[in-house]
């Protein structure tokens, strides 16, 4: 029986019965059944981080080989592996919706319909067989239609992520000179907000970070402010800093309560310590907030004038004036005093310095 499994698969090479990809794996035409050995078309595993949710598709590689593929070692009209070997599988680790159709988070054996100017995916519920030999229409879990277009040639089969968008992305198959996309979608805020509160239902809901992280998420999203209002009070509750009331006050000042906002940002500013006050200017003049980034620069000047990072701060308010000979001088000021790894940087910034070049933001 054994042996007749082995010539059973060299028939199928024989007549056409495996499509593209089941290459023979020795001269004699026959592929490996006992044992582990290599295979022509080499194994490779494509993964996408989309927001908070894995796509994974793990597939064999066929080579062209000097070969017409399209409409030929690949017939057109009939179901193909879109690989070689086993079922060329795709995981979602979240519900996605794939071309606008609702898809269930799991595994999924990636089976396509190549025609010349349109080729249907399917997805089947059957992730484990070899090929699409028993591919089972019955199966399906979804098919949809998409478009190939011309590509860069590419000898190995090979599946890239492409047009990546924040809650989006298209998988690529790409061979010869073919690429065909099939665009993935998935509701990330929604994904996200579950996974916080999951998280803070575990270590995260002990600390005061977890909470203060979670109210920064929403905030950023613009998202859901009560919740994130509740989220921030329960940080603070667990321990007052910095961080949280200064995220208490970017909710309310988004809820239009501006004096609150104000009072709290004040109490923030002088909880924070100096480099906490030097990150957060940093970050408002990368937000192309410079003068707002500037005044929390001056806190730190007045209460901790004789920093390395002080010094820091009073040669990019001078570098903005175009006072350069004072701005060269404070910087210089700073490298001796100033940690390892942020000597590079503050060498790099004393030399476009000494050629007068403005070193905000």
């Amino acid at each position: 029986m054994k042996r007749f499994c082995r010539y059973g698969l060299t028939l199928g090479l024989t007549f056409g019965y495996c499509a593209v990809g089941t290459q023979a794996q020795f001269k004699n035409g026959g592929p490996a059944v006992e044992l582990r050995l290599p295979t022509l078309s080499q194994r490779a595993v494509a993964t996408q981080r989309m927001g908070l949710t894995d796509i994974t598709i793990n597939y064999c590689r066929p080579l062209v080989g000097g070969r017409e593929i399209w409409g030929k070692a690949v017939p057109y009209g009939s179901v193909w592996r879109s690989g070689a070997n086993e079922n060329t599988t795709i995981s979602f680790s979240d519900d996605v919706s794939v071309e606008g159709h609702a898809l269930p988070a799991g595994t999924y054996g990636l089976h396509t319909i190549p025609t010349a100017d349109q080729w249907t995916i399917v997805f089947s519920k059957n992730s484990t067989s070899w090929g699409s030999f028993s591919y089972d229409e019955k199966e399906d879990a979804l098919r949809v239609t998409v478009k190939p277009h011309a590509g860069e040639f590419e000898e190995a089969l090979a599946y890239t992520f492409e047009e990546l968008k924040p809650d989006s992305a298209a998988a690529t198959l790409r061979w010869e000179k073919v690429a065909v996309p099939f665009h993935i979608s998935a509701d990330v805020n929604a994904i996200v907000l579950r996974s916080i509160q999951n998280q803070l239902r575990n270590t995260g809901g002990f600390t005061w970070a977890g909470y203060d992280e979670a109210a920064n998420w929403l905030i950023d999203a613009n998202q859901n402010l009560d919740q994130a209002m509740k989220w921030e009070n329960q940080s603070i509750q667990i321990e007052e800093r910095f961080e949280n009331l200064l995220g208490k006050s970017m909710i309310l000042e988004e809820q239009g309560k501006k004096q609150e906002a104000e009072a709290l940002k004040t109490k923030a500013l002088d909880a924070a310590n100096g480099l906490q006050l030097h990150s957060y200017g940093r970050g408002l003049q990368l937000q192309k907030k410079q003068e707002e980034g500037f005044a929390v620069f001056k806190i730190n000047v007045k209460k901790r004038p004789n920093e390395w990072y002080t010094h820091g701060e009073l040669s990019r308010m001078a570098s903005a004036k175009g006072d350069f000979d004072t701005a060269l001088r404070e910087m210089k000021l700073a490298l001796p005093a100033a940690p390892d790894f942020a000597k590079p940087g503050i060498q790099r910034l004393i030399a476009r310095l000494e050629k007068k070049e403005d070193i905000n933001p």
